[in-house]
């Protein structure tokens, strides 16, 4: 499916507007997302709005509530889970080991990783980046009836008792959370450091990100500013914040905000974290993708002319999208398991592209 289709298919179920045909002023733009984001507005779970052109952010909004029960609104600084918005930190993380010589992407995972079973010797970790190693999905591995979260220690020992795979690694593409759980104990293990450590010296600190964690409920710190997430359930909405895959990190765990992740976009046009060479593989498809239309790079889809990711978990829906050849930027955080923003982000980016 077309960007331009998804843009059409996302107006429809929308409020009536009008996408103007050229720029129209900021005023009448701003008036148009708003009426596009009006889901999000009123006593309801929320969403945070990131719109980013030629490097600077010309809009940051929230709508709605970030907590139901205190009554606080969702504003720019709302911290979010990122769901799999994560997975682009990660692969980041693998990069920058790799820039420091501590490992390589043709590395075999089990180099790292001793405990897996020789059935994974060829898994590389360039593999496990591009969801084309073969591992058993981790979530058909918890035990029915647990109630307890899991960490990554216990993905590890899930996965490393399965002697199969579902396909040779690097023959197709299967989306695996369990590889980027495995990623982030990788760079663990060739850093030396925790990864919530690493990730807050080598990535959000220098890049002023003051707002983001990779957050862990056992060890803290808390996340700043939380937006708590909902689900509704017989016309209420009910928090719905955790879940038992809630503790995972490497696949899902960044609590951030828009306004830092406006720095984040900013950093990725600059070799101030990747370097030029880090930064053509991350954003680079590598072949094979389950979807002919959608490519896969380290941590981001690549479509078209954008380089995206969404994040899905109990409670939240996130997007990322980046249109690099415009430098245009959306990205949408909510707190509230209704409405995929991947189409209405489409739609808003559209309002902000040179025609």
């Amino acid at each position: 499916m077309t960007r331009k289709l998804l843009a059409l298919l996302a107006l429809a179920c929308l409020p009536m507007t009008t996408v103007a045909a050229v720029q129209p002023p900021a005023a009448a733009q701003r008036a148009e997302v708003d009426a596009l984001m009006s889901r999000y507005s009123g006593d309801v779970p929320g969403a945070s709005l990131l719109v980013v052109k030629d490097g600077k952010p010309i809009i940051e909004r929230g709508y709605g509530y970030a907590n139901l029960e205190k009554h606080i609104k969702a504003s720019p600084e709302s911290d979010y889970r990122l769901a799999s918005v994560t997975k682009q930190f990660t692969a980041a993380s693998v990069l920058l080991l790799k820039q420091d010589g501590k490992l390589k992407l043709s590395d075999p995972i089990r180099k790292w990783l001793p405990e897996l079973p020789a059935s994974d010797a060829a898994i590389t970790i360039s593999n496990l980046l591009t969801h084309s190693s073969g591992l058993i999905d981790y979530e058909d591995l918890i035990p029915p009836g647990t109630t307890k979260q899991i960490d990554d220690n216990d993905v590890l020992r899930m996965i490393a008792a399965q002697h199969w795979l579902y396909f040779k690694p690097g023959s197709a593409h299967r989306y695996s959370n369990g590889g980027y759980v495995l990623l982030g104990l990788i760079v663990q293990r060739a850093s030396g450091m925790d990864l919530a450590d690493f990730m807050k010296q080598r990535i959000f600190h220098p890049l002023g990100m003051t707002n983001t964690l990779m957050y862990e409920h056992h060890r803290g710190p808390q996340v700043p500013n939380r937006a708590y997430g909902y689900s509704k359930i017989d016309g209420k909405w009910v928090r719905t914040d955790q879940d038992i895959t809630s503790a995972t990190r490497g696949d899902g765990g960044i609590y951030s905000n828009v306004a830092d992740m406006a720095k984040w976009d900013a950093a990725l046009y600059t070799n101030q974290l990747l370097d030029a060479a880090s930064r053509k593989l991350m954003f680079t498809p590598k072949p094979p993708t389950a979807d002919p239309d959608v490519l896969y790079g380290y941590g981001w889809r690549l479509s078209g002319d954008t380089e995206w990711h969404s994040g899905e978990s109990q409670g939240f829906r996130n997007v990322i999208i980046r249109w690099p050849q415009q430098h245009v930027s959306v990205v949408i955080l909510s707190n509230r398991n209704h409405f995929k923003p991947y189409p209405l982000a489409l739609t808003i980016g559209e309002l902000f592209l040179a025609h």
